[in-house]
């Protein structure tokens, strides 16, 4: 008994690791897009700059429903710029103008490790019966497919 005990112990660890990890690609995501939004530019600025505005501000709810999630975990969320550069997998924008293009291939390409993120920890909640965590992953990973698709469109 205090094998599965310790078993789970580590288990939930891990869960909480991804769970940081998943908080601090978001908050570097968060920063990447308003980045984008202060720094496009091209014939198509208002559409985008009010798209991006939309995406951060979504990302910045995902941010408090993953920070509190880690609490309802009994664990503490991360919550300084220095934990999030370290533990991320999303690289920064840099602080110089952009175009449309090169900003919806950056965002596909952040939004696909996101969603390998997420499925992950989907499957590794799924493992240990932590249906909440689940539960929120399941929301993450049809939100990030849906503007995938939605932004692979509009590449086409």
């Amino acid at each position: 008994i205090n094998i599965n005990k310790k078993e789970r112990m580590i288990n939930m660890e891990n869960m909480v690791k991804c769970l940081n990890e998943l908080l601090s690609d978001l908050n570097v995501f968060y920063r990447k897009v308003q980045n984008y939004h202060w720094n496009i530019v091209g014939k198509d600025f208002f559409v985008i700059h009010e798209k991006l505005e939309e995406y951060y501000n979504e990302i910045n709810e995902q941010i408090d429903e993953v920070a509190e999630h880690i609490l309802i975990l009994g664990n503490e969320p991360l919550g300084t710029m220095k934990d999030y550069l370290e533990n991320t997998c999303i690289e920064e924008a840099r602080n110089e103008k952009i175009n449309d293009c090169d900003v919806f291939t950056n965002i596909i390409k952040d939004l696909e490790k996101l969603l390998q993120k997420v499925t992950k920890i989907k499957e590794e909640a799924d493992n240990q019966k932590q249906y909440a965590t689940s539960s929120l992953m399941d929301e993450y990973i049809s939100n990030y497919s849906k503007k995938l698709w939605m932004l692979k469109q509009m590449k086409e």
